[in-house]
């Protein structure tokens, strides 16, 4: 009479990766949504004008751009080609800053932008300070206001 005999399992050690990748979309999600939320930078109320043009139509998409906004405080921030705002600079360095950028390229467009409560002897001194250094044209930052 033959006897039954089970089969012998071979034992093998493989890792299951579905838990880890579960974790990993589920982190991923996570920073997706709270990424709005960590900018960083102070937001500067504009004054409007009604005939004011966005810089896109004054200077065409191949000219870039130095942004100098003052917040309230007077505190100085200087953004190039719309990267990151750089907060808390001196004056000084400002200055150099744009010199520098503008000797890589002279089409280089400078503005300044000021909130509504910032003092405007605050913004006549980088003005001032710009022209000394010798930049030629200093645009003034607006909000465009919509004609309701």
């Amino acid at each position: 009479m033959a006897s039954y005999q089970p089969k012998k399992r071979k034992m093998t050690a493989e890792i299951n990766v579905v838990p880890y990748i579960d974790v990993m979309l589920v982190l991923l999600i996570i920073f997706m949504v709270t990424s709005p939320f960590v900018t960083q930078g102070v937001d500067v109320d504009l004054p409007q004008t009604t005939t004011a043009k966005p810089a896109s139509e004054l200077a065409g998409d191949s000219a870039s751009f130095i942004i100098v906004e003052i917040d309230k405080q007077g505190d100085l921030g200087i953004s190039v080609d719309n990267q990151e705002m750089e907060r808390g600079v001196s004056l000084q360095d400002v200055v150099v800053r744009i010199k520098a950028e503008r000797q890589v390229n002279p089409n280089t467009q400078v503005a300044v932008g000021g909130d509504k409560a910032t003092s405007y002897s605050n913004i006549v001194m980088v003005l001032d300070q710009l022209s000394k250094a010798g930049i030629p044209k200093v645009g003034l930052l607006t909000d465009i206001k919509d004609d309701e």
